[in-house]
């Protein structure tokens, strides 16, 4: 079975805050819908809404038939804890859930006590047997081990359907939130930034499986590969103009619809404001000709000169007469709105004296983490270049990295790192600003040389404002972080910029700003990005590619 879901009139946002109103949205069978905007624009709180997860401030969703079956996977691949891959699967697809309903309209249906509803147990229980039969429980034991072989994720001795979710690596989890989705079974699927933490494989079977679905599909991503690949309409959620508009057409229509419809509303407000500024401009010389036309003829006409002073008043009527219809025809001009300015994250990141001509180095060397080894490895990163970094997930790329900063001890070989290197970073665990502390205090501790006040002003610039600076950093969205580490990365100045996975939770104007910044920073750049699209755009002068723990250089 599919479903059709229809919005009509939607509003969402935070307590009194509205961040998007009279949003209008049909998913039928075969639709994909790519939603965009800006960070903090409402698009996981839009996933929330269709998914029943929250209720709207205004308007309503509906859906055809009532009972279809909506899934949600939600931004992050949440870890409870004490929870088992086999559970976290159940959870995710919904079949746990479903269980749970059936076993509570069976439990109804041995009841034999009086009921005062007028409810049959036995339709209660035809309709939860149903949904679980089509949210695929029945048979999900028999499917997960394929599914999980197939993503290289063989359960066996060391993995097995008991192993708990908070014992995976970051690579394994990230397949496993893949398994879910490959394993779900829904009407209509809304998927929250689906592609963070994906490999390259993961990513082509990701795509697969949404391009293959017959049902609706409503996705929030900032890969825009992924976007191009797969969506057939976008939803734009323009908070910087209050308004919310649906493309029809992929990703790449979008884009020159939307440059075209911005060009279009440029052009019509500068062509009202000049049209209106001539007539205020002409009215204002009329008034002035007025004016002084009065005050000429007081003083030049003798006081018995009535003739004279007749025809002063009369060009006066006249003068007047035409400011009256210059400021009609300013009145029935039909006003235009100037277009709003966007906010753009405009930053680069600060340079610091070049290091040591080679930054570092590995020699045989070997780096164990637990079952797992990187190496034996011999490489050499030199001043200035500018090497991207690919490979699956649990390959070893994170391990390299912290080899090549010294943070990780060889087990074997020899391991250096250069002289007056200054490094920045944004790991993939977005590590360096965390805790309780709130985001202003932490980041004056990594910045002691500025000020509060420039502290604050720096965030401000990258759109994180009184609202976030008081919070506890573990209160902040990933994009959030994401943005405070990059404003760390303007404020110190570094001559080794590693970045592991950078995109991950920016918006995709951001995400252009970062790759405009990274065209003009001159000193070593490590590039660990699954993001097909910014190896394109990035300039690197070598690629390594880590799999099974071997560096080879392609």
């Amino acid at each position: 079975m599919t479903g059709t879901l229809v919005a009509k009139g939607l509003a969402g946002g935070h307590a009194h805050r509205t961040l998007f109103e009279s949003l209008d949205l049909t998913v039928a069978p075969g639709d994909v819908v790519g939603v965009v905007g800006a960070n903090g624009a409402g698009k996981s709180t839009l996933l929330n809404l269709l998914s029943g997860r929250s209720e709207p401030q205004a308007g309503t969703i509906t859906l055809s038939p009532a009972d279809a079956f909506v899934g949600a996977l939600p931004q992050e691949h949440e870890r409870v804890p004490g929870e088992t891959i086999a559970g976290y699967i159940a959870r995710r697809t919904g079949c746990a859930e479903a269980t749970r309903e059936m076993d509570a309209a069976a439990s109804a249906l041995g009841d034999t006590s009086p009921r005062t509803d007028g409810i049959d147990p036995a339709d209660t229980y035809s309709t939860a047997l149903e949904r679980w039969l089509a949210s695929g429980a029945a048979d999900l034991d028999e499917r997960l081990p394929l599914v999980f072989a197939d993503l290289g994720l063989a359960l066996g001795t060391t993995l097995t359907a008991d192993s708990l979710m908070t014992a995976l690596s970051g690579g394994q989890a990230a397949r496993v939130g893949l398994a879910a989705l490959l394993l779900s079974r829904f009407d209509i699927v809304l998927l929250d930034e689906p592609t963070n933490d994906l490999d390259l494989d993961g990513l082509e079977r990701l795509e697969a499986f949404v391009r293959g679905l017959r049902g609706g599909v409503v996705l929030v991503s900032h890969d825009r590969e992924f976007l191009a690949r797969c969506v057939t309409r976008v939803l734009e959620l323009d908070l910087a103009q209050g308004v919310n508009r649906v493309f029809g057409g992929g990703y790449e229509s979008y884009l020159e619809e939307r440059e075209t419809a911005r060009r279009h509303n440029r052009e019509n407000y500068d062509e009202f404001a000049a049209k209106k500024a001539d007539l205020v401009g002409r009215a204002r010389t009329q008034r002035e000709w007025s004016s002084q036309g009065v005050r000429n003829a007081m003083k030049k006409a003798p006081d018995n000169d009535k003739i004279r002073r007749k025809a002063s008043v009369e060009s006066s009527e006249k003068q007047a007469q035409k400011v009256r219809q210059m400021e009609s025809r300013i009145a029935r001009l039909d006003e235009v709105d100037e277009p709003r300015k966007e906010w753009q994250l405009e930053f680069t990141i600060g340079s610091a004296p070049r290091s040591s001509a080679v930054v570092a180095t590995l020699s045989n060397a070997e780096f164990r983490q637990g079952d797992f080894v990187l190496g034996p490895v011999t490489l050499q990163v030199n001043g200035g270049e500018r090497i991207g970094i690919t490979g699956p997930n649990g390959a070893g790329k994170s391990t390299l990295l912290r080899a090549l900063l010294g943070r990780q001890k060889a087990d074997a070989g020899s391991a250096h790192l250069g002289t007056s290197v200054l490094i920045g970073e944004i790991d993939q665990a977005r590590a360096l600003l965390a805790g309780a502390r709130p985001l202003s205090v932490s980041f004056e501790l990594l910045v002691p040389e500025l000020s509060p006040a420039e502290v604050r002003t720096l965030l401000a610039k990258f759109g994180l404002k009184a609202d976030h600076v008081n919070r506890p950093v573990d209160e902040l969205s990933p994009g959030e972080r994401t943005r405070a580490g990059l404003a760390l990365l303007q404020a110190r100045g570094v001559n080794l910029l590693v970045l592991d996975e950078p995109t991950n939770h920016l918006d995709l104007a951001a995400i252009e700003q970062l790759e405009q910044a990274l065209a003009s920073y001159e000193g070593t750049l490590l590039l660990v990005t699954h993001d097909r699209r910014m190896l394109e755009n990035v300039h690197t002068d070598r690629h390594w590619n880590v799999d099974a723990g071997r560096v080879l250089e392609v």
